[in-house]
Parts: C-alpha cells; structure tokens; sequence
C-alpha cells in the first residue's frame, strides 16, 4: 500500500479582533505566518504544507516566502472550516494537521508525533495534543483550556474550568493543558464541518466539544513541550526575545 499523504493546513486570517493583521506581523524580521511556516517544515512525515487564507495580502506574503497558498472562502468561521475547504480539492490524501497560524514556536517534533500516531491506526479519525500544567500555572484561568482523558489517551472532556476537581484528600490528579492543534483523516474532517455545534460547545465555545457530542474518539498525545501562541502584542515581542536566545 502507498504511505498516508498527509498535508499540514496553517489557516490564516487578517481580520483578527484583538490582533488586525497579525499573520504578518513582523517578527525578528519575518512575518509571524513565515515562523509557523518554517517550523512546520521541519516535521517529518509531511507531504505538503499549506496556508489557506481569504486576504490576498496574507497570501502573497506567503507566496513571497515561498509558500503554497490555498485561497479560501471569507465566510468561514473557524480555522477548522478554512482547512475543511483546503481538504475537500486536495487529491490522494488521507490525513490533515491543522496548525494554527498563531503559533510561531509549534514544535516540529510534536507535529511528527501526531502525524506518525494518527497514520499509523486507522482507528484513530481525530487526534491532538496537551501538556501538564506548570506548578506556577493557574488551572482556574479559563483561557487556558483543560482536558481529561481515559486509560487509552483518548479525551472525556474539555472544559475552560478546572477539570478534574480533586475533592478526595490526597488525591492529586494532574491537569493537562489542551493545545491547539489538531490532525484528522480527510473522511471524518468533511463530516465534522457538517455537524451543527451543540450545547456543549456553544456553552463552553470549544469547537472539539462537537466531536464528542457526536461520540467521536479524539486521541490526545502527551507532550512535555508548551508552545507560546501569539494572541496580543506583548505576546509577539515575548517570542521575539526567545527567538533570539534559540
């Protein structure tokens, strides 16, 4: 049989309203949407990679730099329909990761990792990443995503709230941080877009809520790694300066 094609979808939109324009954004003097690009490009494992965008100012900065650009609808509501669009014209591939485009700093390793663990068991349709809170990191802090798993690394739930509670004393079980990316089979990326959103995740506005709504498996890999993800301008300069220290 022929490897798994896989393609790493980076959505990428202008319109951002904490952060106009931040794909480009310029950062040690390349735009942010250049640094998830170029990192992106070091997994392995990895047949294409593609930036689908709806603004021809982001797209020919990537053209610019050297990237495939999949232009996109401007009616798309989440990074996950732009990519659900980019999947439906791609031919003879079977699996999409979705990197968002916020993330200067993704780890090409943990890239490699879902790409290797979803590839490799047909069984596995969605699949994404946490890491264990910081003992200086505030699970309460509900723009920090939480997750819960089974024994099989596979998530019961997602919440902004801090999940699970430790009622039993001496009880200490780990929060784990969700982050933000995702891989799937192309099949089930098609069916997903079509779900309309249900309670839970119009409550907690978590879009990986629908998945389970729907009683998808949603495989989560442990990672060690935490990636800085750029939502405000103090976070662009964050990066900036640990750039300069790689």
């Amino acid at each position: 049989m022929p490897a798994p094609k896989v393609a790493v979808v980076i959505p990428a939109r202008y319109g951002s309203t904490r952060f106009p324009g931040k794909p480009l954004f310029r950062i040690a003097g390349k735009p942010l949407i250049q640094h998830v690009w170029e990192r992106c490009g070091k997994a392995r494992g990895i047949t294409a990679i593609i930036v689908a965008t709806d603004d021809m100012r982001i797209a020919e900065a990537a053209f610019a730099f050297g990237a495939e650009v999949s232009l996109t609808s401007p009616k798309h509501r989440s990074g996950t329909d732009r990519c659900a669009e980019v999947a439906k014209r791609l031919h003879g591939y079977s699996h999409v990761i979705n990197v968002q485009g916020d993330e200067p700093l993704i780890d090409p390793a943990l890239i490699t990792r879902l790409t290797k663990t979803l590839t490799a068991d047909k069984t596995i349709e969605m699949i994404t990443a946490a890491n264990t809170f910081g003992s200086d990191e505030d699970p309460g802090n509900p723009n920090a995503v939480k997750v819960v798993l089974d024994r099989q690394s596979n998530a019961l739930y997602f919440s902004r709230s801090a999940i699970p509670f430790n009622r039993a004393d001496g009880c200490e079980a780990p929060f784990y941080r969700h982050q933000g990316i995702y891989g799937y089979s192309v099949k089930f990326l098609l069916q997903f877009v079509k779900w309309k959103p249900g309670v839970l995740e119009q409550c907690e506005q978590l879009e990986q809520l629908r998945a389970l709504e729907n009683a998808a498996r949603i495989r989560v890999v442990l990672t060690k790694t935490a990636s800085l993800g750029v939502d405000a301008l103090e976070d662009a300069a964050l990066v900036e300066r640990l750039l300069a220290l790689r």
